[in-house]
């Protein structure tokens, strides 16, 4: 009997995290949607500043590597033939910038201007 009651309680407690799990969350403020589409900018621009990190060192590798003596079985390229020059294809994100997906730009946003008043026609009269 001390088992049943112990595998009814813990049967009753689960059921009950499970109606607690299962629970809608209501939907997020504007202010949390901004923050989270800001974040993941911020994530995005760390990924391209860790691959331009990450471009800048196998650069500086290949060209450590290329100082290094020529082994004797290795053939050496012919002198005067052309060597091509090692072509960086490392792209500097440059600083982070983040501008909101809803925002217009400043010129956009000014007011146009007022239209100009009418004048009374002078053939018609009042």
């Amino acid at each position: 009997m001390n088992k049943m009651m112990k595998t009814l309680c813990a049967a009753s407690v689960l059921a009950m995290l499970s109606s607690v799990a299962s629970a809608k969350l209501p939907a997020p403020s504007d202010e949390a949607k901004a923050k989270a589409a800001e974040a993941a900018a911020k994530t995005a621009w760390t990924g391209k500043v860790d691959g331009y990190k990450l471009c800048k060192a196998q650069d500086r590798v290949v060209a450590h590597y290329k100082k290094l003596p020529v082994a004797k079985d290795v053939k050496a390229p012919a002198k005067g033939a052309p060597v091509a020059a090692p072509a960086s294809t490392c792209a500097d994100p440059g600083p982070f910038v983040y501008t909101p997906a809803g925002a217009a730009p400043a010129v956009a946003a000014a007011p146009a201007a007022p239209a100009a008043p009418k004048v009374a026609d002078p053939a018609k009269k009042p």
